[in-house]
């Protein structure tokens, strides 16, 4: 009996579409930050619209910073790969969506 040959793996694959996926959720949170200023700055005139506006830019830079922080070790791997996420970093950047998505939401309704 053969066993079937097994291509090597790549191993600069997985955290290409890491950064990727990076990328897109930090496109993500910045539309949502936008249609929040824009549902706070252009349909509302009250104190609680402009508050939620400005956790939601902070909220988002702070995501900024997480993503861009994840984006720079990753293109600074070597081939043995980049280190395994903090749990503090992806608690915050887990957090950070979470509440931005629901200040967006609250400035909607």
């Amino acid at each position: 009996m053969t066993t079937p040959l097994r291509e090597e793996r790549d191993p600069g694959l997985q955290p290409e579409r890491t950064r990727l996926a990076w990328r897109r959720t930090t496109l993500s949170c910045t539309v949502a930050a936008v249609l929040a200023a824009k549902a706070a700055l252009h349909e509302r005139d009250s104190a609680a619209g402009i508050v939620a506006f400005a956790f939601c830019c902070v909220l988002w830079l702070a995501f900024l910073a997480l993503a861009h922080r994840r984006i720079r070790i990753l293109a600074a791997a070597g081939p043995a790969g980049p280190s395994a996420l903090a749990p503090r970093h992806a608690t915050a950047a887990a957090l950070c969506t979470v509440a931005l998505a629901v200040f967006a939401v609250a400035l909607v309704f």
